[in-house]
């Protein structure tokens, strides 16, 4: 029944244009619309509805990911444009901050302005 709906993913936000600052400025997303409530993008075929909530507080889990052809070169055009990839003790990872998963998958992470946690995937 779902299968064939497409799909919206959700990322809070205490500051809708500061988020949409980072989401469109920043990722480079495309920008939907955006209004009291939300700042709606686009990535790819995914709606991504980054909604105000007052009182947030970040999970301490990744809330929303990409998967790219070439990890490497996300990083470092996002560490052109500012952003800072995570480091986490205990997990191995190389010079741009990437772990390699056990099934080959080099992952990294980093944070939107609100502190929620997103990622690029190469598989």
């Amino acid at each position: 029944m779902l299968a064939d709906g497409s799909v919206t993913a959700f990322v809070p936000t205490s500051n809708l244009e500061r988020a949409q600052e980072f989401f469109v400025g920043l990722l480079g997303l495309d920008l939907s619309y955006s209004d009291s409530f939300a700042c709606v993008v686009r990535s790819g075929a995914v709606t991504v509805r980054v909604t105000l909530v007052p009182d947030f507080r970040p999970q301490q889990f990744t809330v929303l990911g990409w998967e790219v052809a070439d990890v490497h070169a996300v990083i470092a055009e996002l560490t052109e444009r500012g952003i800072s990839f995570l480091r986490f003790d205990g997990m191995a990872q190389d010079e741009a901050g990437v772990w390699t998963a056990p099934s080959g998958a080099q992952v990294a992470w980093f944070h939107d302005p609100d502190g929620n946690t997103l990622s690029v995937t190469q598989h």
